[in-house]
């Protein structure tokens, strides 16, 4: 295992995917925690999302899925972000003493495909509202340009890492750009539309309430597969956790409210929300946000690289990160926006009965241990059956068996937080006579 560049706080520093960081290099204190989650919480998908919701629900009922989906997705997020701190390694070779030394591959090709797709759509989700932004001001549009030079920002953020991005980006400007567009957008709001006839406006009953908490859900919990990526050059486990938090705690119920709401004045769903954004303040909001935006398709292309380094260790997270950069520009060059609730909702379908499998690993068998040296020997204590280990990938199959069974026959329920319940539940007893030989 071999460190690839390692610098001082600001510079651009990056680890082989297998290799703890050290203790003296975790520069990330619970404020900057706390920086990126809010930043990554607050973003035009984010919103997306948020419209979504009505008029399926009403705008109470929607307020209140909200609130739930995000005070327990937060909570999934900050502790799966406590693995990371706790250990030093990516999330996909975190993975590794749950799932088996060559197990963890599964996830990991898993977790790269939905990244490109994730990526994607921030570049898209990013062109479409440039081109709007264009139309309203200067009355031209082209968005293959928007969506070459979206692409082409991540990608070169992606390359630089986490650290450089936090420290350069973030803390200096790019926190004042979030609040200043994010405020706007909420004075705008407040100031030009009756949120009490909004409120009393009834859904169309289209969207179940345990649905609408299972979407708000899908989005914290699509960072699962990623947060320690990033926590992994956190100071302190805690740090970590509040930092995550309350960072993404706040920006994911402002902005999925603001989405919500926007969404609804403007006749429902969110085909009209960039266009309700763009008229905003003339627009200027969105651009500020816009500008921050690219931090989404940053983590999503930075993550891809990691996941793949974790089963490719001949390529550098630096030459993965420009290649999937590359791929996710291609891909929003010809795939159409569209609606992607299936999509948020197939990932939690995949991800988060995995992850009820790891935090009970990590927090009750295991007891936040890990033995980093033997997380490539497929002979050691995490290599299991050959590299698999049978019991924690049953106790996955039963989650995501559940969740769709849920989804099939229950849907008012919501599927994401009982299958992640069944796939902890499950695999904790599967190993109950076993967890002195795993700890």
């Amino acid at each position: 295992m071999q460190q690839e560049t390692t610098g001082d706080i600001g510079s651009r520093s990056t680890y082989a995917p297998l290799t703890p960081v050290p203790p003296e290099r975790r520069a990330f204190g619970t404020r900057d925690a706390f920086a990126l989650w809010f930043s990554l919480g607050i973003g035009l998908l984010v919103a997306q999302a948020g419209a979504l919701l009505v008029p399926g629900l009403s705008l109470p009922h929607a307020l209140a899925a909200i609130v739930i989906g995000t005070v327990i997705g937060v909570l999934l997020l900050a502790l799966a972000g406590v693995v990371g701190a706790d250990t030093g390694l990516a999330a996909m070779s975190s993975l590794r003493p749950t799932l088996g030394v060559r197990g963890a591959s599964v996830p990991a090709v898993l977790n790269a495909i939905q990244l490109v797709g994730w990526g994607s759509f921030e570049i898209i989700v990013m062109r479409d509202s440039a081109d709007a932004l264009a139309k309203q001001s200067f009355h031209f549009s082209t968005p293959i340009v928007w969506t070459l030079a979206f692409g082409a920002l991540a990608t070169v953020l992606a390359i630089s890492g986490p650290l450089s991005f936090v420290r350069r980006f973030l803390r200096t400007w790019g926190m004042w750009l979030l609040l200043g567009g994010a405020g706007w957008l909420t004075w705008n709001l407040l100031a030009k539309h009756d949120l009490g006839a909004l409120m009393t406006r009834p859904g169309n009953g289209e969207m179940a309430f345990g649905a609408g908490i299972d979407l708000v859900v899908a989005m914290p919990l699509s960072w699962l597969p990623l947060i320690a990526d990033y926590t992994r050059f956190g100071r302190s486990p805690g740090g970590a956790f509040r930092g995550t938090l309350f960072g993404y705690g706040i920006a994911n119920l402002w902005f999925y409210a603001l989405g919500a709401i926007y969404g609804l004045a403007a006749g429902g769903g969110d085909a009209l929300l960039t266009t309700a954004f763009a008229q905003a303040g003339g627009g200027i909001a969105l651009f500020l946000i816009l500008i921050d935006e690219t931090d989404n398709a940053f983590a999503d292309i930075h993550s891809a690289a990691v996941s793949t380094g974790t089963f490719w260790a001949r390529a550098s997270v630096p030459t993965l990160s420009c290649a999937f950069g590359a791929l996710c520009t291609l891909v929003a060059l010809v795939v159409e926006m569209g609606k992607y609730q299936n999509f948020l909702l197939l990932i939690g379908s995949v991800f988060a009965p995995l992850f009820g499998v790891v935090l009970a690993d990590h927090f009750i068998v295991r007891k936040r241990r890990i033995e980093a040296a033997v997380l490539a020997d497929v002979n050691g204590r995490y290599g299991h059956s050959a590299g698999w280990h049978v019991s924690a990938f049953v106790a996955w199959g039963l989650g995501i068996a559940a969740y769709h069974a849920i989804n099939q026959w229950l849907p008012n329920l919501g599927a994401t937080l009982p299958a992640l319940a069944l796939g902890a539940v499950c695999y904790l007893l599967l190993v109950s006579g076993r967890r002195r030989a795993y700890a």
